[in-house]
């Protein structure tokens, strides 16, 4: 089930509400929203429910045990654990494609279907057994409790990511919601489904798909506008979900941190990731590339780092070759940039005042760089995107 879907919108989210207001104390409504939350997800595939509950027990478990005995060994499993489960769904067959390619063998390709929402509440999970090690937050003692932390509806399919430190604290505390809160919350929803529905699906139906399609049915003019306009359409396709989606949690009295902030206004690429899809370009750098050692091993190992967090991060969004080629782009536009800043001391660092004239070259050149990044990201094959490519500059 989706946001944008009628039966959402009329039935769903109304009985929700409905259910949820008339229970009188937090266990009660808690128990509602895992209730619904079940319902939600098992929705479209009911079999991969008992997929997300097998995560949550697992690392409810590992949870617990790393508390009590601060072992490493404890946080590994787990971690091996949640991404072995992510490889073998979302990645085995890529990586068998590839396995035949390379060697030029015949392995038969795994046709598993892709579970809702895996790569979010994946992370989630890992997230929380990170913060448990690093003594952050203490485990859920309640394995209902950690239930309702992952499958919490508004953001189970498709972000944002919310930590665990910035979620828990509210199962426990009983919901307020103002009438300003509920008109913030009202103004989301119809501002994401605006976003979703009238923009983005629009532009995608009758102009980007289009020029994806055949691009060399069309001019470099026409190409050049539907890369424009793949930037708005998916712009507005993930902030939209995003906005209905914090919107959604305000009406029941949570609230998520914002996700999208204008990132097209970016005048670096660094910036650009503070803006763009906050909760996951927070999750890599907190949890992957801090990990890796940051910028604390030197500046070959910091670019090194980034390229790495990037590459891993294009695989997230998807296992094909053009979704790691984005990505290695921006880690290597990341690392461009961090070493720009630290031998050109006239490029103020970020977050100080830029002259108006340099901020706007800035934008302008981070927008192409980012639209540049997103011909690979949509195009169905590299041959697309040469395609789509040729067609611009010649």
């Amino acid at each position: 089930m989706v946001f944008s879907n009628l039966i959402f919108l009329y039935l769903f989210l109304p009985v929700c509400l409905i259910f949820y207001f008339l229970c009188q104390n937090i266990r009660a409504k808690n128990a509602v929203l895992i209730v619904f939350s079940l319902i939600f997800y098992a929705w479209g595939e009911p079999v991969y429910l008992l997929l997300m509950l097998a995560s949550v027990a697992v690392n409810w478990g590992f949870g617990l045990l790393i508390e009590r005995r601060r072992k490493k060994v404890f946080l590994i499993l787990a971690l091996v654990l949640d991404l072995g489960c992510l490889a073998v769904f979302k990645y085995a067959g890529f990586f068998v494609k590839n396995l035949n390619a390379l060697f030029r063998i015949s392995l038969t390709v795994p046709q598993i279907p892709l579970p809702i929402g895996i790569s979010f509440f994946t992370f989630q999970t890992i997230s929380y057994v990170i913060d448990v090690y690093r003594g952050r937050i203490a485990p859920l003692r309640r394995w209902i409790d950690y239930v309702f932390y992952v499958s919490f509806f508004p953001q189970l399919v498709a972000g944002p990511i919310v930590r665990a430190r910035d979620f828990i604290p509210q199962i426990y505390k009983t919901p307020v919601v103002t009438r300003a809160e509920f008109g913030e919350g009202l103004f989301l929803v119809l501002c994401g489904l605006f976003k979703k529905t009238v923009i983005s699906d629009y532009i995608s139906l009758n102009f980007v798909d289009r020029i994806f399609d055949a691009p060399l049915l069309y001019t470099g003019v026409e190409n050049l506008l539907g890369v424009y306009g793949y930037a708005l359409q998916i712009y507005c396709d993930f902030s939209g979900y995003s906005d209905m989606a914090i919107g959604i949690a305000l009406l029941l009295g949570f609230r998520f941190n914002v996700n999208f902030d204008s990132p097209y206004q970016s005048a670096t690429i660094t910036e650009f990731w503070r803006r763009w899809h906050i909760s996951l370009s927070s999750w890599l750098k907190d949890y992957l590339y801090i990990s890796l050692g940051g910028n604390r091993k030197g500046k070959i190992r910091t670019y090194i780092n980034l390229l790495i967090t990037m590459l891993l991060g294009g695989l997230w969004h998807g296992a094909s070759v053009s979704f790691i080629l984005w990505g290695a782009l921006h880690g290597v536009a990341l690392a461009v940039h961090k070493f720009v800043m630290n031998h050109f001391s006239s490029f103020k660092p970020l977050g100080s005042e830029m002259k108006p004239w340099r901020r706007v070259i800035g934008v302008l050149i981070t927008f192409h760089l980012v639209c540049f990044g997103w011909i690979l990201f949509r195009a169905d094959s590299m041959q697309t995107a040469g395609a789509v490519l040729t067609r611009i500059f010649t």
